[in-house]
């Protein structure tokens, strides 16, 4: 998939605050037949992880909400075009205490997205459709859109709190 791979994306690169480590890469063409081998992937990847069963299925619901976006929205249906997902393992210090996490960057060649025009609909107007950015914010704790050159990169971190409750094995729970 040259038109994305080019150049190994800068923002994988280790930054100040967050340390990442590269786990997985799907390179796949914006057909929705293939979004349960994305699901497929990412559920082992998940548990290997160590997120809860809850917050497996969010973050799968949050990734493949994503890559149906940039399939409808930003290819317009058209399911010949290139879409990459990186997976990466992360960690960050925060006030004293480590948090392990993942990281998934989605990277695509559509056009650049007007921000500004992508609102989620209210909750309380019952009608299909129009949930996703709900989805993918409520399960994610960070949703970063930005253009990267010619790409779109959208930015999806979810962070494990065993200690608080959030995420973690059934064991860490209590019960």
């Amino acid at each position: 998939m040259n038109p994305i791979t080019a150049k190994k994306p800068a923002d994988m690169k280790k930054s100040s605050k967050l340390t990442r480590v590269f786990l997985l890469k799907l390179e796949l063409r914006s057909h929705p037949n293939l979004l349960c081998v994305v699901r497929g992937a990412m559920e082992p990847l998940m548990d290997t992880l160590g997120f809860s069963q809850e917050h497996n299925r969010a973050i799968i619901r949050a990734v493949d909400e994503a890559v149906s976006n940039v399939m409808r929205h930003s290819y317009q249906g058209r399911p010949d075009q290139p879409i990459e997902i990186y997976c990466n393992r992360v960690r960050r210090e925060t006030e004293g205490e480590i948090e392990q996490g993942v990281e998934i960057l989605l990277f695509d060649c559509g056009p650049a997205v007007d921000t500004t025009k992508i609102t989620p609909r209210p909750l309380d107007e019952v009608r299909p459709g129009g949930l996703g950015l709900h989805i993918i914010r409520g399960s994610m704790d960070t949703v970063q859109y930005k253009r990267a050159g010619r790409l779109n990169r959208l930015q999806l971190i979810k962070f494990k709190r065993a200690s608080q409750g959030d995420c973690g094995s059934a064991e860490e729970k209590p019960s």
